[in-house]
Protein backbone atom coordinates (compact mmCIF):
# COMPACT_ATOMS: atom_id res chain seq x y z
CA UNK A 1 0.00 0.00 0.00
CA UNK A 2 1.27 3.46 -0.96
CA UNK A 3 1.41 6.13 1.72
CA UNK A 4 -0.52 9.33 1.08
CA UNK A 5 1.84 12.30 0.95
CA UNK A 6 -0.42 15.00 -0.49
CA UNK A 7 -3.30 16.95 0.95
CA UNK A 8 -6.51 16.91 -1.10
CA UNK A 9 -9.54 19.20 -1.03
CA UNK A 10 -12.49 18.29 -3.21
CA UNK A 11 -15.96 19.34 -4.29
CA UNK A 12 -18.73 16.82 -4.95
CA UNK A 13 -21.46 18.20 -7.21
CA UNK A 14 -24.55 16.02 -7.55
CA UNK A 15 -28.21 16.47 -8.38
CA UNK A 16 -31.62 14.97 -7.74
CA UNK A 17 -34.66 14.96 -9.98
CA UNK A 18 -38.13 13.99 -8.75
CA UNK A 19 -36.81 12.37 -5.62
CA UNK A 20 -36.03 12.81 -1.94
CA UNK A 21 -32.23 12.90 -1.55
CA UNK A 22 -32.21 12.80 2.26
CA UNK A 23 -35.42 12.70 4.27
CA UNK A 24 -35.62 14.11 7.79
CA UNK A 25 -37.25 11.57 10.15
CA UNK A 26 -38.04 14.37 12.60
CA UNK A 27 -40.11 16.16 9.92
CA UNK A 28 -42.18 13.34 8.45
CA UNK A 29 -39.28 12.35 6.16
CA UNK A 30 -39.52 15.63 4.23
CA UNK A 31 -36.39 16.60 2.27
CA UNK A 32 -34.01 18.49 4.53
CA UNK A 33 -34.14 22.27 4.05
CA UNK A 34 -32.36 25.29 5.50
CA UNK A 35 -35.33 27.11 7.02
CA UNK A 36 -33.78 30.55 6.47
CA UNK A 37 -32.63 30.25 2.85
CA UNK A 38 -34.81 27.45 1.48
CA UNK A 39 -31.73 25.63 0.21
CA UNK A 40 -31.81 21.84 0.32
CA UNK A 41 -29.47 19.91 2.60
CA UNK A 42 -27.99 16.42 2.50
CA UNK A 43 -26.07 15.29 5.58
CA UNK A 44 -22.50 14.04 5.55
CA UNK A 45 -23.77 10.84 7.18
CA UNK A 46 -26.05 10.22 4.19
CA UNK A 47 -23.16 10.62 1.75
CA UNK A 48 -20.87 8.38 3.80
CA UNK A 49 -23.58 5.72 3.83
CA UNK A 50 -23.59 5.68 0.04
CA UNK A 51 -19.80 5.40 -0.06
CA UNK A 52 -19.94 2.50 2.38
CA UNK A 53 -22.60 0.74 0.33
CA UNK A 54 -20.57 1.18 -2.86
CA UNK A 55 -17.40 -0.22 -1.30
CA UNK A 56 -19.31 -3.11 0.25
CA UNK A 57 -20.81 -3.92 -3.14
CA UNK A 58 -17.63 -3.62 -5.19
CA UNK A 59 -14.85 -4.58 -2.74
CA UNK A 60 -16.58 -6.31 0.14
CA UNK A 61 -15.15 -9.74 -0.69
CA UNK A 62 -11.56 -8.48 -0.48
CA UNK A 63 -9.55 -8.50 2.74
CA UNK A 64 -9.29 -5.06 4.28
CA UNK A 65 -12.44 -3.73 2.64
CA UNK A 66 -15.09 -4.83 5.10
CA UNK A 67 -17.50 -2.18 6.37
CA UNK A 68 -17.85 -1.58 10.10
CA UNK A 69 -21.07 0.49 10.11
CA UNK A 70 -23.31 -1.62 7.91
CA UNK A 71 -26.96 -2.56 7.98
CA UNK A 72 -27.93 -4.68 10.99
CA UNK A 73 -24.34 -4.85 12.25
CA UNK A 74 -23.70 -5.39 15.97
CA UNK A 75 -20.68 -3.18 16.48
CA UNK A 76 -19.52 -4.60 19.82
CA UNK A 77 -19.31 -8.05 18.24
CA UNK A 78 -17.05 -6.64 15.52
CA UNK A 79 -14.79 -5.03 18.13
CA UNK A 80 -14.64 -8.26 20.12
CA UNK A 81 -13.70 -10.19 16.97
CA UNK A 82 -10.63 -7.96 16.55
CA UNK A 83 -9.37 -9.02 19.98
CA UNK A 84 -9.98 -12.67 19.12
CA UNK A 85 -8.01 -12.24 15.89
CA UNK A 86 -5.13 -10.80 17.91
CA UNK A 87 -5.30 -13.71 20.37
CA UNK A 88 -6.04 -11.44 23.33
CA UNK A 89 -8.17 -13.11 26.03
CA UNK A 90 -10.14 -10.38 27.75
CA UNK A 91 -11.14 -12.70 30.61
CA UNK A 92 -7.52 -13.02 31.81
CA UNK A 93 -4.90 -10.55 33.04
CA UNK A 94 -3.06 -8.63 30.29
CA UNK A 95 -0.24 -10.60 28.68
CA UNK A 96 1.99 -7.51 28.74
CA UNK A 97 2.83 -6.38 32.27
CA UNK A 98 3.01 -2.77 31.11
CA UNK A 99 -0.77 -2.94 30.54
CA UNK A 100 -1.33 -3.75 34.22
CA UNK A 101 -1.03 -6.76 36.52
CA UNK A 102 -4.76 -7.40 36.46
CA UNK A 103 -7.64 -6.62 34.17
CA UNK A 104 -9.52 -3.59 35.44
CA UNK A 105 -12.79 -4.74 33.86
CA UNK A 106 -13.34 -8.21 32.49
CA UNK A 107 -14.18 -8.20 28.80
CA UNK A 108 -12.47 -4.86 28.10
CA UNK A 109 -9.06 -4.13 26.67
CA UNK A 110 -6.63 -1.75 28.33
CA UNK A 111 -3.36 -0.02 27.64
CA UNK A 112 -1.51 -1.29 24.60
CA UNK A 113 -4.26 -3.82 23.90
CA UNK A 114 -6.58 -1.01 22.86
CA UNK A 115 -3.93 0.35 20.51
CA UNK A 116 -3.47 -3.09 18.92
CA UNK A 117 -7.23 -3.56 18.54
CA UNK A 118 -7.62 -0.11 17.01
CA UNK A 119 -4.89 -0.87 14.47
CA UNK A 120 -6.53 -4.19 13.64
CA UNK A 121 -9.89 -2.51 13.10
CA UNK A 122 -8.29 0.05 10.77
CA UNK A 123 -6.64 -2.75 8.84
CA UNK A 124 -9.85 -4.74 8.41
CA UNK A 125 -12.45 -2.00 7.79
CA UNK A 126 -12.34 0.51 4.95
CA UNK A 127 -14.79 2.92 6.53
CA UNK A 128 -12.85 3.10 9.81
CA UNK A 129 -9.54 4.00 8.21
CA UNK A 130 -11.38 6.41 5.90
CA UNK A 131 -13.96 8.20 8.05
CA UNK A 132 -12.89 7.14 11.54
CA UNK A 133 -15.10 5.59 14.22
CA UNK A 134 -15.95 5.58 17.91
CA UNK A 135 -15.16 2.07 19.15
CA UNK A 136 -14.93 2.71 22.89
CA UNK A 137 -17.94 0.48 23.63
CA UNK A 138 -17.91 -3.24 24.37
CA UNK A 139 -14.38 -4.63 24.38
CA UNK A 140 -13.11 -1.09 23.64
CA UNK A 141 -10.90 -0.38 20.65
CA UNK A 142 -10.69 3.34 21.31
CA UNK A 143 -11.49 6.06 18.80
CA UNK A 144 -10.21 6.84 15.33
CA UNK A 145 -10.28 10.25 13.67
CA UNK A 146 -10.65 9.64 9.97
CA UNK A 147 -8.49 11.34 7.32
CA UNK A 148 -11.49 11.93 5.04
CA UNK A 149 -14.04 14.47 6.19
CA UNK A 150 -17.20 15.61 4.37
CA UNK A 151 -19.47 18.59 4.92
CA UNK A 152 -23.24 18.73 4.53
CA UNK A 153 -24.24 19.19 0.90
CA UNK A 154 -26.21 22.35 0.14
CA UNK A 155 -28.23 23.10 -2.97
CA UNK A 156 -27.18 25.97 -5.23
CA UNK A 157 -30.72 27.36 -5.39
CA UNK A 158 -33.66 27.06 -2.99
CA UNK A 159 -35.63 23.86 -3.48
CA UNK A 160 -39.35 23.25 -3.58
CA UNK A 161 -40.76 20.26 -1.73
CA UNK A 162 -43.74 18.62 -3.40
CA UNK A 163 -46.14 16.32 -1.59
CA UNK A 164 -47.89 13.65 -3.63
CA UNK A 165 -50.82 11.46 -2.66
CA UNK A 166 -50.27 7.83 -3.62
CA UNK A 167 -52.63 4.87 -3.63
CA UNK A 168 -51.99 1.20 -2.95
CA UNK A 169 -54.65 -1.08 -4.44
CA UNK A 170 -54.55 -3.42 -1.45
CA UNK A 171 -54.90 -3.48 2.31
CA UNK A 172 -52.93 -5.34 4.95
CA UNK A 173 -55.69 -6.99 7.01
CA UNK A 174 -59.21 -8.40 6.73
CA UNK A 175 -60.36 -5.74 9.19
CA UNK A 176 -59.23 -2.96 6.83
CA UNK A 177 -60.99 -4.63 3.89
CA UNK A 178 -64.23 -4.97 5.87
CA UNK A 179 -64.04 -1.35 6.96
CA UNK A 180 -63.77 -0.22 3.32
CA UNK A 181 -66.50 -2.54 2.10
CA UNK A 182 -64.11 -4.38 -0.20
CA UNK A 183 -62.69 -1.28 -1.89
CA UNK A 184 -59.27 -2.25 -0.53
CA UNK A 185 -57.30 0.94 -1.07
CA UNK A 186 -54.57 2.44 1.08
CA UNK A 187 -53.67 6.10 0.76
CA UNK A 188 -50.21 7.48 1.45
CA UNK A 189 -47.89 10.42 0.90
CA UNK A 190 -44.65 10.83 -1.02
CA UNK A 191 -42.36 13.86 -0.90
CA UNK A 192 -40.04 14.86 -3.73
CA UNK A 193 -37.79 17.66 -4.93
CA UNK A 194 -38.50 18.49 -8.62
CA UNK A 195 -34.84 19.35 -9.12
CA UNK A 196 -31.90 20.34 -6.98
CA UNK A 197 -28.17 20.71 -7.64
CA UNK A 198 -26.13 20.13 -4.49
CA UNK A 199 -22.50 20.74 -3.52
CA UNK A 200 -20.57 19.04 -0.71
CA UNK A 201 -16.97 19.71 0.26
CA UNK A 202 -14.40 17.17 1.35
CA UNK A 203 -10.88 17.03 2.75
CA UNK A 204 -8.15 14.38 2.89
CA UNK A 205 -5.47 14.70 5.59
CA UNK A 206 -2.17 12.82 4.97
CA UNK A 207 -1.24 13.01 8.66
CA UNK A 208 -4.41 11.25 9.74
CA UNK A 209 -4.20 8.87 6.77
CA UNK A 210 -0.82 7.66 7.99
CA UNK A 211 -2.30 7.02 11.43
CA UNK A 212 -5.15 4.87 10.11
CA UNK A 213 -3.38 3.23 7.17
CA UNK A 214 -5.55 4.96 4.57
CA UNK A 215 -3.50 4.53 1.38
CA UNK A 216 -3.33 5.87 -2.16
CA UNK A 217 -5.13 2.69 -3.22
CA UNK A 218 -7.91 3.45 -0.72
CA UNK A 219 -8.08 7.00 -2.03
CA UNK A 220 -8.55 5.66 -5.55
CA UNK A 221 -11.48 3.55 -4.34
CA UNK A 222 -12.94 6.62 -2.61
CA UNK A 223 -12.87 8.60 -5.87
CA UNK A 224 -14.61 5.71 -7.65
CA UNK A 225 -17.24 5.55 -4.92
CA UNK A 226 -17.98 9.28 -5.02
CA UNK A 227 -18.29 9.20 -8.81
CA UNK A 228 -20.45 6.08 -9.03
CA UNK A 229 -22.26 5.65 -5.71
CA UNK A 230 -25.61 7.02 -6.91
CA UNK A 231 -25.68 4.54 -9.81
CA UNK A 232 -25.71 1.73 -7.25
CA UNK A 233 -28.30 3.35 -4.98
CA UNK A 234 -31.36 3.80 -7.17
CA UNK A 235 -34.77 3.67 -5.52
CA UNK A 236 -38.22 5.05 -6.22
CA UNK A 237 -37.91 7.35 -3.21
CA UNK A 238 -34.67 8.98 -4.39
CA UNK A 239 -35.73 9.57 -7.97
CA UNK A 240 -32.85 10.25 -10.33
CA UNK A 241 -29.60 11.13 -8.56
CA UNK A 242 -26.17 11.41 -10.13
CA UNK A 243 -22.69 12.77 -9.49
CA UNK A 244 -22.25 15.53 -12.06
CA UNK A 245 -18.81 16.80 -11.06
CA UNK A 246 -15.98 15.69 -8.80
CA UNK A 247 -13.39 18.47 -8.64
CA UNK A 248 -10.18 17.71 -6.73
CA UNK A 249 -7.47 20.14 -5.64
CA UNK A 250 -4.24 18.22 -5.10
CA UNK A 251 -1.53 19.87 -3.03
CA UNK A 252 2.17 19.20 -3.52
CA UNK A 253 2.74 18.92 0.22
CA UNK A 254 1.14 17.19 3.19
CA UNK A 255 0.22 20.46 4.90
CA UNK A 256 -1.16 22.01 1.74
CA UNK A 257 -0.13 24.94 -0.44
CA UNK A 258 -3.25 27.13 -0.14
CA UNK A 259 -6.32 27.50 2.09
CA UNK A 260 -9.12 25.18 1.01
CA UNK A 261 -11.79 27.90 1.03
CA UNK A 262 -9.73 30.01 -1.37
CA UNK A 263 -9.50 27.07 -3.76
CA UNK A 264 -13.22 26.34 -3.52
CA UNK A 265 -13.92 29.98 -4.38
CA UNK A 266 -12.34 29.32 -7.77
CA UNK A 267 -15.29 27.12 -8.69
CA UNK A 268 -18.40 29.04 -9.67
CA UNK A 269 -21.69 27.25 -10.35
CA UNK A 270 -24.20 29.64 -11.85
CA UNK A 271 -27.69 29.16 -13.21
CA UNK A 272 -27.88 30.10 -16.88
CA UNK A 273 -29.42 33.51 -17.50
CA UNK A 274 -32.19 32.18 -19.74
CA UNK A 275 -33.36 29.61 -17.17
CA UNK A 276 -36.13 30.70 -14.82
CA UNK A 277 -36.68 27.33 -13.12
CA UNK A 278 -33.79 24.84 -13.31
CA UNK A 279 -34.74 21.25 -14.06
CA UNK A 280 -31.42 19.71 -15.15
CA UNK A 281 -27.66 20.04 -14.77
CA UNK A 282 -27.57 21.61 -18.24
CA UNK A 283 -29.36 24.62 -16.76
CA UNK A 284 -26.15 25.50 -14.89
CA UNK A 285 -22.65 26.48 -15.93
CA UNK A 286 -19.62 25.32 -13.94
CA UNK A 287 -16.53 27.51 -14.31
CA UNK A 288 -13.19 26.61 -12.70
CA UNK A 289 -10.66 29.43 -12.55
CA UNK A 290 -7.36 27.68 -13.25
CA UNK A 291 -5.42 30.86 -13.90
CA UNK A 292 -2.68 31.86 -11.46
CA UNK A 293 -3.18 28.82 -9.26
CA UNK A 294 -1.11 28.87 -6.08
CA UNK A 295 2.24 27.15 -6.55
CA UNK A 296 1.99 23.46 -5.77
CA UNK A 297 -1.78 23.16 -6.38
CA UNK A 298 -3.19 21.02 -9.19
CA UNK A 299 -6.84 20.87 -10.28
CA UNK A 300 -8.16 17.46 -11.30
CA UNK A 301 -11.64 17.01 -12.78
CA UNK A 302 -12.60 13.39 -12.14
CA UNK A 303 -16.16 13.57 -13.40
Amino acid sequence: MSEIKNRYDFMLVFDVKDGNPNGDPDAGNLPRVDAETGQGLVTDVCLKRKVRNYIQLTKGAEAGYDIFVKEKAILNNEIGAAYQKLGIDLTKPPMDATDGKKRNKEGQGQGGEITSARQQMCKDYFDIRTFGAVMSTGANAGQVRGPVQLTFARSIDPIVTLEHSITRMAVATDAEAEKQGGDNRTMGRKNTVPYGLYVAYGFVSPALANQTGFSEEDLGELWKALAGMFDQDHSAARGLMATEKLIVFKHATALGNAPSHKLFDRVQIVRNADVAVPRSFKDYTVVIDKSSLPAGVEVIEMQ
